[in-house]
C-alpha cells in the first residue's frame, strides 16, 4: 500500500470518528476509537509502543511511547490541546529520528474540524518501513 493510501485511510477514520464524538473527550478515546477502526480495516497498528534509547554507551529501555505505529511505517501522535503548540510537531519528527522512519501524522483532536487538526509530519532522511 502506498503512503498517501495510508494516510488517506486515517484520515478518514478521523473524521469519522470525530463526527460521532465531537472534540470534548480525553486523548486516550481518541487512541482506542482510531485503533479500533484502523484494525477494523484490516492493518496492523501497534499501540503505547514503548522504545528503547541509546545515548553513547548507555541504553534506556522504555525511553519514550509512540501512541500508534500503523503498519511499521507510520507513527500517528494524538493530541487534544488547542492551540497545539509547536513543540508537538517537534515531538512526532523526534520519533520519526530514533525510529529512522520517514512518515508521521499530528492528529489534534479538540478542533471544530477535524481538517484542521490533521497535520503530515516528515522525516527526510528516514527509511519508508521499519521491515
Amino acid at each position: 500500500m502506498l503512503i498517501d493510501e495510508l494516510t488517506g485511510i486515517v484520515v478518514d477514520c478521523c473524521i469519522k470518528l470525530h463526527s460521532k464524538i465531537g472534540p470534548g473527550c480525553f486523548e486516550k478515546v481518541y487512541e482506542e476509537i482510531l485503533y479500533y477502526e484502523l484494525t477494523k480495516k484490516g492493518l496492523n497498528v501497534k499501540r503505547q509502543l514503548l522504545l528503547p534509547i541509546n545515548y553513547e554507551e548507555l541504553h534506556i529501555e522504555k525511553a519514550y511511547k509512540l501512541d500508534l505505529l500503523v503498519e511499521d511505517r507510520l507513527v500517528l501522535e494524538l493530541k487534544t490541546l488547542y492551540p497545539l503548540p509547536s513543540v508537538s510537531f517537534d515531538q512526532v519528527r523526534t520519533h520519526l529520528s530514533l525510529l529512522n522512519l520517514k512518515h508521521g501524522m499530528l492528529l489534534n483532536f479538540k478542533v471544530s474540524l477535524m481538517k484542521d487538526g490533521i497535520h503530515r509530519v516528515f522525516n527526510n532522511q528516514g527509511r519508508e518501513s521499519l521491515g
